[in-house]
C-alpha cells in the first residue's frame, strides 16, 4: 500500500511532524511504501485558482497523492483550526487526490487536544470525496513529548497511535479488495 502523509506546519520541529515521522515508521513496518511530505521542508505558493500553477512542489504533492491508496493529513491546531500552510496544500488538491480514500485526521496542540482543527479536516476530506477515518490522533499537551528515537514519551500515546495506526492500515486493505 502506498500512504502518503502531508505534515502540515510550517515550524521545523513542530510536534505535528514529528508524530507524521512515527506514524511513517509505524506504516513502514507494515510493509506500506510511506512518503511524508512536509511542508516546511517543501513550501507551496499561495493558491491562486486563477493562475496555472506549476511550481515542483505543487506538482509533487499532487502526484503523491494521486498514487496514494491512502492519506494522514497533520496539523497543528491553531486558534481552534487547522494551519494555513496545510488548507493551502489541500486548496490545490480535488476530487481526483482523495476520491474512494481512506483519511486518517491527525492534530498537535497547545493544548489537551485538537478536536476542533479534527473535525474541520474531516469536513474537507468529506467534501473532496475522501473516506474519513473513523479513528483519529491528537496529541496535547506533555502528549507532545517525543524521545530521541522519535518515540511519543507517553506510552499512553504510543499505545493510541499504534491502535489508531493499525486500524487506519486495515481499513484501506480491506476497502482496496
Amino acid at each position: 500500500m502506498k500512504i502518503t502523509i502531508i505534515a502540515g506546519s510550517n515550524r521545523k520541529e513542530a510536534t505535528s511532524t514529528q508524530l507524521c515521522r512515527y506514524i511513517a515508521k509505524l506504516l513502514e513496518e507494515k510493509q506500506c511504501q510511506v512518503t511524508l511530505f512536509d511542508l516546511y521542508e517543501k513550501p507551496l505558493p499561495f493558491y491562486n485558482g486563477d493562475l496555472d500553477q506549476t511550481d515542483a512542489n505543487i506538482v509533487e504533492l499532487r502526484q503523491r497523492l494521486l498514487e496514494a491508496d491512502g492519506i494522514v493529513l497533520a496539523t497543528p491546531e491553531y486558534h481552534g483550526s487547522v494551519s494555513g500552510v496545510l488548507k493551502n496544500a489541500l486548496d490545490f488538491t480535488g476530487f481526483d487526490h482523495f476520491d474512494g480514500k481512506v483519511t486518517l485526521s491527525v492534530s498537535s496542540a497547545g493544548g489537551a487536544v485538537g478536536v476542533s482543527s479534527l473535525q474541520q479536516l474531516q469536513t474537507i476530506v468529506r467534501n473532496l470525496h475522501g473516506i474519513n477515518c473513523p479513528e483519529w490522533i491528537s496529541i496535547g499537551g506533555a502528549q507532545r513529548s517525543f524521545t530521541l528515537e522519535g518515540e511519543p514519551e507517553d506510552a499512553k500515546t504510543r499505545e493510541r497511535v499504534l491502535k489508531t495506526v493499525g486500524y487506519f492500515a486495515q481499513m484501506i486493505s480491506t476497502l482496496r479488495k
